[in-house]
């Protein structure tokens, strides 16, 4: 067998390194555009979580419907993400990503008119609508604006919207909720994303591939079968479904949490909660450099870099709920690190989705991805508020539920989180064992269809 024939690192045949820029200004205007609506897109979804303990106060809901309002957007955004998603990889993706942030931006500002618990969960409803128009437009312009070698940093930058989304929505929302009370907050969130709907329709649109795509024109049907038959994709959705379980988990409660248990008052909450997720971006832009680097040595390299980190967060997970209660800070100081290894998982392993799947399907495929890990997602909340309701009862030993149990409650419950973080770390190894064998598939495939064109 030849040496060629052996080889473990990945090449960069003309196919993928031909997209080329329609200029650097322009593409850091469709950057800067592309983070800016993922900013907006995790800063709206994260209000409700910012502001749900004086929701929860003036409604007297429970934690589990609480764990419901914060995912329902989820119910339609893993539904109605895959026609949308193939509609990235066949139309305008700029039209859709304009149409998806106005609509959101104007029902994210509706949800403040909302007046009891069913009015508002069916407008976060709608939200999801939006939302589910970003990933897949945004990650199909990305990768072909960029090529394999920068692929992680670039996806590490435009999931720089997340913490930072995170982050503001925590400062801002709590501060405005504080101030001129719940409702505002959501008013105050529409108006960033109208703006960026308007800009979305100046971004660069560059040819899929810069090639003809051999799954352009394939049927819905056949491209959700091309895609799945790859063993690395399985892996890879079994990963996001359990990484944002505890994520939205996470999100969902983090605030709370600092409050009832640490006894902390909402703004300072809020802070410590910005803080914690902002820091994220260290590990977006630690992971999306390190991924691109391994990828040199090998193509699931990006994946060793996943894994690994979710490995580290474990134990600043445990550490952190270890420690007693009234010591926020002292949480917040193994929270960090943890944030800041969770996140590398992002750049990385969406990364690899570009990787091994060809330009005319990455819309569908992301959108393939979001739809079957939000259809887990979305237990992420809801079972962690069930479990904080169960613990919480359990804690109480047959009296009256008082805020004490509820604290208690809460804490027992997010002890699931790094359990599940253990489960992640199997799971990602598994995808590393795969992705180079999907890699050699894709690239023949791309070469044959450069063939036929000639």
């Amino acid at each position: 067998m030849s040496r060629t024939a052996i080889t473990t690192r990945p090449t960069y045949p003309d196919v993928e390194d031909l997209p080329r820029p329609p200029g650097m200004l322009h593409l850091a205007f469709t950057l800067a555009v592309l983070v800016g609506i993922n900013t907006m897109n995790f800063f709206d979804r994260q209000i409700l979580s910012a502001v749900q303990e004086k929701i929860r106060a003036e409604w007297h809901l429970s934690d589990s419907e609480l764990g419901w309002l914060g995912t329902a957007f989820i119910l339609l955004y893993a539904v109605v993400g895959l026609p949308l998603g193939r509609l990235a990889d066949v139309w305008r993706r700029k039209w859709v990503l304009a149409a998806g942030v106005g609509l959101w931006s104007v029902l994210t500002a509706g949800s403040g008119l909302a007046w009891d618990f069913a009015s508002l969960f069916a407008l976060r409803l709608g939200v999801g609508v939006g939302e589910a128009s970003c990933a897949p437009a945004a990650s199909s312009l990305i990768g072909d604006l960029v090529g394999a070698k920068w692929r992680a940093r670039a996806m590490s930058l435009f999931m720089l919207g997340l913490p930072v989304g995170l982050a503001l929505s925590y400062l801002v929302s709590t501060t405005v909720a504080k101030e001129f009370g719940w409702k505002s907050a959501f008013f105050v969130a529409g108006v960033p994303g109208l703006a960026l709907a308007v800009a979305a329709l100046f971004l660069a649109e560059p040819r899929r591939g810069g090639v003809a795509s051999p799954g352009g024109g394939l049927p819905f049907l056949s491209v959700v079968h091309t895609v799945l038959s790859l063993p690395t994709m399985w892996w890879i959705i079994a990963s996001g479904a359990l990484l944002n379980f505890n994520m939205y988990a996470l999100g969902s409660f983090q605030t709370s949490f600092f409050m009832r248990y640490h006894g902390i008052e909402i703004t300072q909450a809020g802070r410590i909660s910005a803080l914690v997720s902002g820091v994220g971006a260290l590990g977006l832009f630690a992971g999306g450099w390190l991924g691109d680097l391994a990828f040199r040595r090998g193509v699931s390299g990006r994946l060793h870099v996943a894994w690994l980190g979710s490995a580290a967060a474990i134990p600043c997970l445990l550490l952190a709920l270890a420690v007693p209660r009234g010591q926020a800070w002292s949480c917040a100081a193994w929270l960090l690190p943890a944030s800041v290894l969770l996140y590398t998982y992002y750049g990385t392993v969406y990364a690899t989705i570009q990787d091994i799947i060809e330009p005319g399907l990455r819309g569908t495929a992301m959108a393939i991805y979001f739809c079957a890990m939000y259809v887990f997602a979305v237990f992420g909340p809801v079972a962690t508020g069930w479990l904080s309701d169960y613990c919480a009862r359990w804690e109480a030993l047959g009296e009256p539920v008082a805020d004490l149990h509820k604290a208690l409650g809460l804490h027992d419950a997010m002890h699931l989180i790094p359990v599940l973080e253990a489960a992640l770390v199997v799971v990602l190894f598994a995808a590393s064992r795969t992705v180079a064998g999907d890699h050699r598939r894709l690239r023949k495939r791309m070469q044959a269809a450069a063939g036929d064109g000639e």
